[in-house]
């Protein structure tokens, strides 16, 4: 491990290159909860299980929108967007919110459309505002992910009950269960919903995490990308912004219609919606290499780096920082 300079944390990943850790660590969620606490202004939202709703986006397609927001008490985690795909013979959840009290209110909301059984619930990737929902999911549903999630779960789902107990509070906590898929997908998979059939893509190399899948629902060209995609939200890296980078153009290849972005609240044209990201993520990479060309030390190059986007995006800064501390450390070693 470096030494980590005041405001940014830098650490060396267990793969041997820049740490994957860097925005989503637990280190650094618990800091970024911390700064925002249960006094702030942006704490004062109602709690999501008073008005939790989901909308229609195509015919049988659902969506979610949570907050644009850091998780704490008075969001209950309900921060990310989460799919509901509705078939002639069963329904598919995208996501389940970030706590049980979210995943909770997601299965009132799907039993105010519809009584036809949840076959599947598929977590995009590992991190808490997608996946802490689960448990809200019983008996006869089969959980889908990307094959790598089982060990991203089993590496970080501890820290996150910790790290996360302070903002959600011991009793939310205490409900949450780390469950991790059955149903594992290597590269491509197809499920069937009876009229609808569902093309689940499995990402590699790390983008936004090492662990991020799609899913596409090829009857409507409704594109479920969880974390691949931000809209407005400021985007956060945890994988590699490299490898993010090398994603998106086969990632605009999808034949979808629109997407439903992990974060922001809105749906968007496709691939046209990947436009303000991929210029963000460029311009971290080129702000990036440019301090470190220069030889500027990581605790001044954080504050300069991506700058040129700060009016774009939502939550610029509580999570541009760490972005470019993630940028700085896979960077540097080029």
């Amino acid at each position: 491990m470096r030494p980590h300079q005041p405001g940014v944390i830098s650490m060396i990943g267990h793969r041997g290159r820049a740490s994957r850790y860097c925005l989503y660590s637990p280190l650094l969620w618990l800091a970024a909860i911390m700064a925002i606490g249960p006094g702030s202004a942006r704490a004062q939202t109602p709690s999501p299980a008073a008005k939790f709703s989901i909308r229609p986006v195509a015919e049988g397609d659902w969506a979610h929108f949570g907050q644009v927001a850091l998780t704490d008490r008075s969001n209950a985690g309900d921060i990310a967007n989460i799919g509901v795909i509705v078939g002639k013979d069963a329904v598919a959840v995208v996501d389940t919110g970030g706590s049980v009290q979210v995943g909770r209110a997601l299965l009132a909301a799907i039993r105010g459309i519809t009584n036809k059984p949840i076959r599947y619930v598929i977590n995009t990737h590992e991190h808490p505002d997608h996946i802490f929902g689960n448990a809200a999911f019983g008996g006869g549903v089969t959980f889908v992910g990307h094959h790598n999630l089982p060990e991203e779960m089993r590496e970080r789902g501890d820290f996150y009950l910790k790290s996360f107990r302070e903002a959600l509070g011991s009793k939310a906590i205490a409900q949450v269960r780390i469950i991790p898929p059955t149903l594992l997908v290597a590269d491509n998979l197809t499920l069937d919903l009876g009229d609808k059939r569902l093309r689940l893509t499995a990402w590699s190399p790390a983008a936004h995490t090492d662990c991020d899948l799609t899913v596409l629902d090829e009857s409507t060209g409704v594109l479920f990308a969880g974390d691949l995609v931000f809209l407005r939200h400021v985007p956060v890296v945890d994988g590699s912004v490299l490898g993010w980078l090398s994603v998106l153009p086969r990632l605009a290849k999808l034949p979808a219609r629109i997407v439903v972005p992990g974060h922001g609240r809105l749906v968007a044209a496709w691939p046209q919606a990947l436009d303000d990201e991929q210029r963000y993520l460029t311009v971290l990479v080129d702000d990036t290499r440019r301090m470190i060309a220069a030889g500027v030390p990581l605790a001044q190059a954080v504050n300069q780096i991506g700058q040129s986007e700060r009016g774009r995006w939502a939550l610029f800064d509580d999570y541009n920082p760490r972005n470019a501390t993630e940028a700085f450390s896979e960077l540097e070693w080029e």
